[in-house]
């Protein structure tokens, strides 16, 4: 029971250290996010053909005047541009923000990565160790196996030898 409550708070103070290595310079995190989906909602075709038809039904009912009698921004549509500039304002640090925020989740991964590969690697080197080992004594009681059969022969040769002098005389 005591183990299971360690690995559980051992697994809790390792998310919480990951949201907390995810946090941004704003403290909370919500802005990031939002940053995030805003910068992922700026590249969808979904954003370029709203804007497109936004922009098309500017420059028509301000250069025709339909509907409406009057153009309020007239050619060269210098309001449309001042939203377009302050569009691209607001666009670029949010799409910056989740450039960072991804960079770091990056970071954090390959650290990982890297990490694990360092901790596999140890592995590896260690068994192949210990099979280097293992050869190394399975070589040495090679030896030792054909030095005993030669001393055996031997042994037998003498023996036989000794044998044969004896039935000889």
């Amino acid at each position: 029971m005591a183990s299971t409550d360690r690995s559980t708070e051992a697994v809790n103070q390792l998310e919480h250290h990951r949201r907390g290595e995810l946090h941004g310079a704003f403290g909370s995190d919500a802005f990031g996010r939002l940053a995030e989906k805003a910068a992922r909602f700026f590249g969808t075709p979904q954003y370029i053909l709203g804007q497109t038809a936004a922009v098309l039904a500017w420059v028509v009912l301000n250069s025709t005047q339909l509907h409406l009698g009057f153009a309020w921004d007239v050619y060269p549509f210098i309001a449309l541009n001042l939203l377009f500039s302050l569009q691209a304002a607001y666009a670029a640090p949010l799409i910056l923000l989740a450039q960072t925020r991804q960079a770091d989740r990056d970071k954090i991964h390959s650290d990982r990565i890297d990490k694990n590969h360092s901790r596999l690697e140890r592995a590896s080197k260690a068994e192949t160790d210990k099979l280097l080992e293992l050869l190394q004594s399975n070589t040495d009681l090679t030896l030792q196996d054909k030095e005993l059969t030669e001393q055996v022969a031997d042994l037998t040769k003498q023996i036989h030898s000794l044998l044969t002098k004896r039935h000889e005389s």
